[in-house]
């Protein structure tokens, strides 16, 4: 289909182009005969090269197959157009001397040459061959930037399936972590108290809601994000008697700031899960998110033990999780600044909601 507007368009062109070479001649009908077959053969090279040279040859990268079939159509078409269609005059009109009143001109001379042979004009055959030959590349020019105009729509769509099912995987890496985190949770708590193990289900629920539904949605208001955030401390809190020193700071001008979801979390489960908090005496979780109408400031610094916990076989997952989101997502539109010395480990984010 987009060949045949393709030989559409041509044609359109050099009807205008025709017409307009005919307006200015006078409107002479003559014109018409003289010329009306070089259009034609451009038309024929025309579908040639759509059809045939540019699919079948210079697409599938045989260059020199394709100059050798283009000059071999154009010289053809030219050679036949010239020497077996006599009234193809290719713009060259020359005035009838005989219907002039008066006395014939005599022959002039230049330096001994006849004037007339000093202006000769083209021949036919040059004049034909250039008409069909500028048609031949204007044509191949047009073809070459559709297909490429063609190949960019196609690297962008096929750049955003990529994005996306990227985007699919990352989640899916993201939901089972979170499950197997609470699980472990309620499962630690089940020993020590029944009844906060009930409240621990209670906020698992709302948690699991909050990941089946509302994750599925490209973006979540910002307090939906909180929320969730709060109930994972809760959900971990409930695991002990003691208070775990985790801090939070909630700055929020907006509750409705749209953000992507289950973009904030792993950082926390990174730093439940490496500060060794269970220990309290000498660590720490200070958590602070600021809001305002075109960006989030996501703070999170968490202590480090002298040695390093183990806490599960599963894990990894999480900050390299985070940057490949935002580098999808938030492409120039996000600081992602991470410091880490022998005492701390400290996150800091920045969202800008708008280019």
């Amino acid at each position: 289909m987009n060949r045949h507007k393709n030989i559409v368009f041509h044609v359109a062109l050099w009807l205008l182009v025709w017409s307009t070479a005919w307006i200015f001649s006078g409107s002479d009908f003559q014109f018409v005969l003289e010329n009306g077959m070089v259009l034609i053969f451009q038309i024929i090279v025309i579908a040639v090269l759509i059809y045939l040279t540019v699919p079948y040859l210079l697409l599938r990268r045989k260059y020199i197959l394709f100059a050798v079939a283009s000059i071999a159509v154009v010289v053809g078409l030219t050679l036949i157009l010239t020497n077996v269609i006599p009234w193809s005059g290719g713009m060259v009109n020359e005035p009838n001397m005989g219907t002039l009143p008066g006395p014939r001109p005599g022959p002039r001379f230049d330096g001994g040459r006849p004037l007339q042979e000093l202006r000769r004009p083209p021949s036919r055959f040059f004049i034909n061959l250039l008409l069909i030959t500028i048609a031949y590349i204007i044509a191949t020019l047009v073809e070459i930037f559709l297909f490429a105009q063609r190949k960019e729509e196609e690297i962008i769509i096929n750049k955003n399936e990529a994005l996306q099912t990227e985007l699919k995987l990352l989640k899916s890496q993201i939901n089972p972590h979170f499950l197997f985190n609470a699980l472990n949770n309620i499962y630690a708590l089940s020993a020590i108290d029944a009844g906060r193990t009930q409240k621990s289900i209670s906020y698992l629920s709302d948690m699991l809601r909050y990941v089946l539904y509302e994750c599925e949605q490209e973006i979540v208001p910002l307090y939906k994000e909180i929320d969730y955030i709060e109930n994972y401390i809760k959900l971990f809190s409930l695991k002990s008697s003691k208070t775990y020193p985790i801090s939070t700071t909630f700055s929020i001008e907006d509750q409705n700031v749209p953000i992507v979801p289950m973009l904030l979390i792993p950082f926390l489960e990174n730093a439940l899960k490496h500060s060794n908090i269970e220990k309290i005496e000498g660590t720490f979780i200070n958590l602070k998110i600021t809001s305002f109408t075109d960006g989030i400031d996501f703070e999170l610094e968490n202590s480090k033990p002298e040695h390093v916990v183990v806490k599960d076989d599963v894990g990894g997952i999480g900050i390299e999780n985070v940057k490949k989101r935002l580098a999808i997502l938030y492409p120039d539109r996000h600081e992602l600044v991470i410091n880490e010395t022998s005492k701390a480990f400290k996150v800091n984010l920045k969202l800008r909601l708008h280019e």
